[in-house]
């Protein structure tokens, strides 16, 4: 994999610029300006939705403000989907800046499921890895792993530091020399 080291720094700095609307129907006590972001491609909107929400909260009522949730084009945008993968299904054809409404009633109850803290999307991203590393080398990597370098990774990811994270998913990435390849290629297929 250090071979292919300027590709994964292309690939993790990937950026889809982003402008995050308020949905019209919402109680504002004075209107709420667009707010722009680069987001990572690799990353999740639930790790940008402080961000995010704190930027409309100042032009909202405090007793309007619940659950935020995204949606693109009527199509409410699942959390535990990457936002590059998000983006190449619902908007890859559309100019940019991409432009994502965001609200703060009637969460889709049917469409989604809830997500009440970072500590959610850190499980649901640990245990994506996990699958993986069961399907690449029978969850050993994995397994050595102490917490530490699950935290790590996760941080990483979290805080947009390539080196942080790529120290640990190294480790995931390659397999032993006496092997001549992982066991299976974990891929997923989302329509």
């Amino acid at each position: 994999m250090t071979d292919d080291k300027d590709v994964l720094r292309d690939v993790w700095f990937g950026r889809i610029p982003t402008c995050f609307t308020l949905y019209q129907d919402e109680i504002t006590e004075r209107e709420a300006e667009p707010y722009y972001l680069l987001l990572p491609r690799i990353s999740y909107l639930t790790l940008v939705t402080d961000k995010v929400k704190k930027h409309f909260q100042k032009a909202m009522k405090q007793e309007e403000v619940s659950e935020i949730w995204f949606e693109y084009e009527g199509t409410p945008l699942k959390w535990h989907y990457p936002i590059g993968l998000l983006f190449d299904l619902h908007a890859s054809n559309t100019a940019l800046p991409w432009s994502i409404t965001v609200h703060f009633k009637n969460f889709p109850e049917k469409d989604l499921l809830h997500c009440h803290s970072k500590d959610v999307i850190e499980a649901h991203f640990m245990a994506c890895i996990k699958e993986a590393d069961a399907l690449k080398h029978k969850s050993q990597v994995i397994n050595e792993m102490q917490k530490k370098d699950h935290k790590q990774l996760w941080m990483g990811l979290q805080n947009d530091k390539f080196e942080q994270f790529w120290a640990i998913n190294r480790k995931l990435m390659e397999y032993p020399p006496e092997d001549s390849g992982f066991r299976y290629i974990p891929f997923r297929i989302y329509q």
